[in-house]
C-alpha cells in the first residue's frame, strides 16, 4: 500500500486545502461555532483546521518571520478570566505579530530572543513596554544596545491611578455629610481630559480647588505630567520631569511619592518617547481586536488555540477561500 501526495490536500489531513482555506477564512469573521454549523463540521475539527493553515502559512514565509526586526513592541494579553496569559510581540514597521507564547515572565520573554538570536537582536533598535519589570529585565539582558521606550499610556496611567487613590482616601476620611456631598461626583471630572470638560465639570473644579486641596492638588499634579509628555524636546522634558517628581514628593500625597518614585527610576525610558514618539498604541490596538476575538469565543480554554487565532487575524495572514460554491436545487 503506497500513500501518493496530492497538489489539493495535505499529507495527514481528510480535507481538501480549498476547505481549510475557506473554514481559516470564515474563523477570521466569526466565531468557530458559526463556523462549524457553517461548514458540517466539528467545533474542535475548525481549531484544527485553523492551527494547520497558520502552520503551513507561516512555513511557507521566508524564515521565522523574525528577519528585519528593528522597532517591536511587547505587551501581555490575559484569557480564561484574567487567570492565564500570553506575552504578544508586534513588528512596529509591518504593524502585525511576529511571536506569542503563553505566560508574561522574563523567561518568556526571553524564549522570543533566544529564537530571535544574537544577530537579529543586535539589529533591534527600539523595544516598547510598559513598565513591567519582568520584561523590562528580559529586554536589557539581550539586547543592551535597544533603547528602551516606555508607553505613554502607562506612564500617564501612573498618575490618573494615584489621583483616583487620593480621592478615594478624601472621601473615606471625610468626617461630615456636607463634605462627602461636595466630593461625591469628582471622579470622572478629575480623570477627564481639559478639552473634553462640559461647563458643569469646570464648576465643579472649582468648587472642589475650595472644599478640598489634596484632590485639587493631585489632579493639577497629573495635568502636568499629561504637558510634560506633550513636549517634544528631551532636555527640557528632563528638567521639567526632574521638577515634576520633588513637587510630587513635595505634596505630601502618599500615592504620588511612588509614582515619584517609579518615574525617576524609569525616566531615561519615558525620556526616549518623548524623542521617538514610539509607543504600545499599536500594540494595544491588536490586543484589543484579539479581546474582540476572545470574547466572540467565549474565551479559549488553551494557550495555543488562543495563538493560533492571534496569528491568523493579527499576524498578517491572507486566506482566500475557495469560491466554488455548490448550487442547491429546491
Amino acid at each position: 500500500m503506497k500513500t501518493e501526495a496530492v497538489p489539493w490536500a495535505e499529507h495527514g489531513s481528510n480535507f481538501t486545502l480549498g476547505f481549510e482555506e475557506r473554514a481559516a477564512y470564515l474563523a477570521q469573521q466569526c466565531s468557530r461555532t458559526a463556523v462549524a454549523r457553517l461548514l458540517l463540521t466539528t467545533w474542535t475539527t475548525v481549531g484544527t483546521l485553523i492551527s494547520r493553515v497558520v502552520n503551513r502559512a507561516r512555513d511557507a514565509a521566508d524564515g521565522d518571520g523574525l528577519d528585519g526586526l528593528r522597532l517591536i513592541g511587547v505587551d501581555e494579553l490575559s484569557y480564561r478570566r484574567h487567570h492565564e496569559y500570553v506575552t504578544v510581540v508586534v513588528d512596529h514597521e509591518r504593524q502585525r505579530v511576529v511571536w506569542a507564547a503563553k505566560g508574561k515572565s522574563a523567561a518568556t520573554l526571553k524564549r522570543f530572543f533566544e529564537e530571535l538570536g544574537p544577530e537579529r537582536c543586535a539589529q533591534l533598535e527600539a523595544v516598547t513596554i510598559d513598565l513591567s519589570g519582568a520584561y523590562i529585565k528580559a529586554v536589557t539582558e539581550a539586547t543592551p544596545e535597544a533603547r528602551l521606550i516606555f508607553d505613554r499610556f502607562h506612564v500617564q496611567r501612573l498618575a490618573q491611578d494615584a489621583l483616583d487613590a487620593t480621592r478615594r482616601d478624601e472621601v473615606r476620611a471625610a468626617t461630615s455629610e456636607a463634605d462627602r456631598k461636595a466630593l461625591k461626583g469628582t471622579r470622572f471630572t478629575v480623570l477627564k481630559n481639559p478639552w473634553n470638560m462640559t461647563d458643569v465639570d469646570v464648576l465643579t473644579l472649582e468648587q472642589l480647588e475650595e472644599v478640598n486641596q489634596p484632590i485639587y492638588r493631585a489632579y493639577l499634579l497629573k495635568e502636568s505630567l499629561c504637558a510634560i509628555l506633550d513636549g517634544r524636546q528631551v532636555h527640557v522634558a528632563r528638567r521639567r520631569l526632574t521638577a515634576w517628581i520633588e513637587e510630587a514628593r513635595a505634596s505630601d500625597l502618599v500615592h504620588f511619592v511612588r509614582v515619584a518614585g517609579t518615574i525617576e527610576a524609569h525616566i531615561d525610558g519615558i525620556l526616549e518617547y518623548i524623542r521617538t514618539r514610539l509607543n504600545n498604541g499599536r500594540v494595544e490596538g491588536l490586543n484589543g481586536k484579539v479581546r474582540t476575538i476572545t470574547r466572540r469565543a467565549f474565551g479559549f480554554h488553551s494557550a495555543s488555540a488562543l495563538i493560533a487565532m492571534i496569528f491568523l487575524c493579527c499576524g498578517g495572514i491572507h486566506v482566500t477561500p475557495d469560491h466554488a460554491v455548490p448550487s442547491f436545487t429546491h
